[in-house]
């Protein structure tokens, strides 16, 4: 839960570099995804035939209708935005490596995302900014892992309490 400090003060986040160590994995919450939000994405984003329509999907090597991958990423981004960052001390990320859509998305499939920090350290370069090199995961309801992705974050280191 984000708290805020005085008057004036930057509001305090529950989540800072030190907050995960190498190893230790967070979940970050569930959502069912719709027919409807798989076809509006994709007709806006990604209008290939497999996303559009199950008709034009039973052509499609997948056979029915799934979801953009780059869809299943945006949804990946809202459940770590909900369930992590927007508690975090996060200060972005320079890229994400290694993607991986290992299944297709479904409508109605229900997915639940988590990461786990590969590694970490301090910046040399940056007082009080760290970075951790983390997995991403997300599974669908049979608990089959239908995306990976590995990224660095940046994340504020926890502020130094003084006494006045």
């Amino acid at each position: 839960m984000t708290d805020t400090g005085a008057a004036g003060s930057k509001p305090i986040k529950r989540y800072y570099y030190e907050d995960l160590d190498v190893g230790q994995s967070i979940e970050v919450g569930s959502r069912r995804v719709t027919r409807e939000e798989i076809v509006a994405f994709a007709s806006a984003f990604d209008p290939q035939q497999h996303h559009l329509s199950d008709a034009g999907a039973a052509a499609t090597m997948v056979g029915r209708l799934c979801a953009s991958g780059w869809h299943t990423c945006a949804l990946f981004m809202r459940l770590l935005c909900d369930g992590f960052y927007n508690d975090a001390a996060g200060l972005g990320s320079p890229g994400m490596d290694e993607i991986r859509w290992l299944k297709p998305v479904f409508p109605d499939d229900t997915i639940t995302g988590r990461f786990t920090c590969v590694s970490r350290r301090p910046l040399a370069s940056r007082p009080g900014v760290g970075l951790w090199i983390v997995d991403f995961e997300m599974k669908n309801q049979s608990a089959e892992v239908v995306m990976t992705w590995r990224s660095t974050q940046l994340m504020a280191m926890r502020p130094v309490e003084t006494t006045a």
